[in-house]
């Protein structure tokens, strides 16, 4: 009897464990650019998408009644479209059920052909390039902005708030610098047929040194210099307009629009003179959403948010809600949830059009004074 009494409770221990251990684990992708120039941004992505299942676990996650753990897989694209193809079919293969990502437009497009091959919902907190969801693919969602208003918008802005008449344009040949490059450049002569494009200049992604296409453009005199490209490259450019003399005010995306930027600049950022937007913003009652979202994110990791972990953070709540109302993790059953989804989140209310595209996606421009980060106001 004795031998017999203690087996007992030692199988149903045994029997607990294995039912604990067949908890259902749902699986999350998240790409960003951890190493390289934009490293700082990818690891604001990977914090917003941590925080978000964290807190989805925290208050206990549950599919048809049964509770389930939400596990985030993080993969590294470098911001290399090769790197990014490579990691993409890494979380393929790893059977994940949605994907996050990824950040930059050049590494978001080719990998969407692996996911929507694999029939896995892609999420893009932060790619604007109009050819991500130009592509067809049912898979494919974003919830900022994309370029087509992004540039279009700060185009218009340049000529007609801030007067610019002869301007020069520099992209970093990337999906995203040229994509928002050319927007501006349509965005500008729509809003002012005559204006003129003195100078088309490139650069690369990891470029440090200037001089040669700077030199070209400040014999053109322009008055305003468009950069189509990231922080990285964009605040060593404002130094080294400033060391060669030239007075253009300088203008760019959501790539340059950074709380970095004014560190990587120094002492050429100036005073309210570069203009920069940020696909997405909020304004009214929604901007204490954002204000304590940034507080918690602040309270976390000790940092102030980048730029797009807000964006992350409501993409992984967007997916999760996709799948609560489909009682299902299985992507063919939530991805129609996925599509008329209508989710108020941190960033605003979030719905997507036909093609995958934010609805009425709104834009935030700034400003920089006092080398801070300064909103000037939020266009729809």
């Amino acid at each position: 009897m004795q031998f017999t009494t203690k087996l007992i409770p030692l199988a149903i221990a045994i029997a607990f464990a294995g039912s604990a251990s067949a908890q259902e684990v749902v699986r999350i992708g998240h790409v960003g650019p951890i190493s390289g120039a934009s490293a700082h941004l990818g690891k604001d992505n990977e914090n917003g998408a941590k925080m978000a299942i964290e807190e989805l676990n925290a208050k206990g996650f549950t599919l048809g009644g049964k509770k389930v753990k939400l596990e985030l897989l993080l993969e590294d694209d470098g911001a290399d479209p090769k790197q990014g193809t490579a990691v993409a079919q890494k979380l393929v293969d790893a059977k994940v059920h949605g994907v996050i990502g990824h950040l930059n437009s050049g590494t978001t497009v080719p990998a969407s052909k692996i996911y929507h091959d694999a029939g896995i919902p892609q999420i893009s907190p932060s790619a604007t390039t109009p050819q991500y969801t130009k592509q067809g693919f049912k898979s494919a969602f974003r919830v900022v902005a994309n370029d087509n208003k992004l540039g279009g918008t700060l185009g218009s802005y340049a000529v007609d708030t801030l007067k610019a008449k002869n301007i020069a344009v520099i992209d970093d040949r990337s999906a995203y610098g040229q994509g928002v490059a050319d927007e501006f450049v349509k965005g500008a002569k729509k809003k002012f047929p005559g204006v003129k494009i003195v100078g088309k200049e490139f650069t690369n992604p990891n470029a440090t040194d200037f001089t040669a296409i700077l030199t070209s453009i400040k014999a053109k005199k322009p008055d305003l210099i468009f950069f189509g490209g990231m922080d990285a490259v964009g605040g060593p450019m404002l130094k080294q307009m400033k060391a060669l003399g030239i007075q253009a005010k300088f203008m760019g995306g959501d790539g340059i629009c950074t709380e970095a930027l004014s560190r990587l600049a120094g002492d050429g950022l100036g005073e309210s003179n570069v203009t920069c937007a940020e696909a997405g913003g909020v304004k009214g009652p929604q901007e204490k959403a954002m204000s304590d979202f940034q507080a918690r994110y602040k309270k976390k990791y000790n940092i102030d948010v980048q730029l797009y972990a807000p964006y992350v953070y409501d993409a992984v709540m967007v997916m999760a809600t996709a799948m609560k109302n489909a009682n299902s993790a299985d992507p063919a059953k939530y991805l129609p949830e996925l599509k008329k989804i209508k989710y108020q989140g941190v960033t605003g209310n979030i719905q997507f059009d036909p093609k995958g595209d934010l609805q009425n996606g709104a834009l935030t421009l700034f400003t920089y004074k006092g080398g801070k980060k300064t909103k000037m106001d939020v266009i729809y």
